[in-house]
């Protein structure tokens, strides 16, 4: 379990307040949860992780983000990702491109030496086999919903995450990634992750380049 911090707590106040000055759609966040009773009729609704990254926050590697998302039937229209450490946003709408800083960014990259993403606190055996199997050498890791940016703007080629992930930690960055030429696949379906499933554990999932196929 994360550890949880008063930033969490703030950061999540202040965005439900915000996000109910502009909208009447209902908030999911991970310090707000609701009961799949309830939300499993909402056809569209924010999903809000107000501080993805505790361990790197508490560690202060700057690694952590803040990501909200517009989930409609399922899948996230429109997702924006900041980083508080450096200012910097990633941003995307469906249909309208995905942006860092107001630049386009896409991920074309063409090189045939793949590189990899992991995560700084949660690798596991699976990922490091993956890498092998698939002779990744060169691998990178970063916190948060970073990876999922890297992968979008096109510093990295693959992210296989095969340990736990909520919901909220890939929203954002997951239509950020769409958007940029990238999907995130789950192992199990071989579909694209889906939201606002009545446990909301993602299933394992392999993000990369839309031209690169993994399962």
């Amino acid at each position: 379990m994360s550890p949880l911090t008063m930033a969490d707590i703030t950061s999540n106040n202040i965005i439900i307040e915000e996000l109910k000055k502009i909208s009447d759609y209902p908030i999911f966040t991970e310090e707000s949860i609701v009961d799949y009773k309830i939300r499993k009729d909402w056809d569209t609704f924010w999903l809000v992780d107000p501080l993805d990254g505790t361990k790197d926050f508490i560690s202060k590697t700057g690694e952590f983000t803040i990501n909200i998302a517009l989930i409609t039937n399922g899948r996230p229209i429109l997702g924006v990702v900041l980083i508080p450490t450096t200012g910097d946003v990633y941003y995307a709408q469906l249909g309208q491109g995905a942006f860092k800083n107001g630049n386009l960014i896409f991920n074309n990259s063409t090189r045939e030496k793949l590189i990899g993403a992991d995560s700084i606190f949660h690798s596991s055996e699976e990922t490091k086999a993956f890498f092998i199997k698939h002779d990744i050498c060169d691998i990178k890791k970063y916190g948060s919903s970073l990876k999922i940016c890297k992968l979008a703007e096109g510093e990295i080629d693959v992210y296989p995450r095969f340990n736990g992930t909520k919901e909220w930690d890939t929203a954002a960055s997951h239509i950020i990634a769409n958007e940029a030429g990238c999907k995130l696949v789950d192992v199990i379906t071989k579909k694209e992750l889906i939201y606002n499933k009545e446990k909301y554990k993602n299933n394992f999932f392999v993000a990369s380049r839309n031209d690169l196929e993994f399962l």
